[in-house]
């Protein structure tokens, strides 16, 4: 990893750090920087498919997202191998939801449902009632 400073003036590309994708040769991109995190792999205590999996892509997102110690960030000094070019690494697109028509909820045709939801079986009652009392009155 070449260099006095140990490689840590190092540029590499997000090509170059996805080729680094195996438990034999494991680096990520966290905050701009390459890590090599080979040795780490079997301490790392959420294990080290988390690690994998973060291989080949920005990881910074899913490093922050875990919410990791202070301490666990100041060991990650000893695992730097180097920057990250940025302009090879993609740049995440915000979704934007398509324009849907505006939807114009019409309140009467609410009103008129609850309406016919109460009345309908009072009249069925009603008719049934009717009908069994004229029945009988004869």
């Amino acid at each position: 990893m070449g260099g006095a400073d140990g490689g840590k003036g190092v540029i590499y590309t997000l090509a170059d750090v996805s080729k680094h994708n195996t438990h034999e040769d494991c680096w990520l991109v966290i905050d701009g920087k390459v890590y090599d995190v080979t040795k780490f792999l079997d301490d790392h205590p959420g294990g080290d498919d988390v690690l994998l999996s973060s291989t080949g892509k920005d990881a910074t997102e899913d490093f922050e997202d875990v919410g990791h110690s202070t301490s666990a960030r100041s060991m990650m000094d000893e695992y730097l191998v180097g920057h990250i070019d940025t302009a090879t690494i993609p740049t995440k697109v915000k979704y934007t939801p398509p324009k849907q028509p505006h939807y114009n909820h019409d309140k009467t045709t609410d009103f008129v449902i609850r309406i016919l939801q109460f009345l309908l079986p009072v009249v069925i009652l009603g008719l049934a009632v009717g009908v069994r009392y004229y029945t009988k009155s004869d």
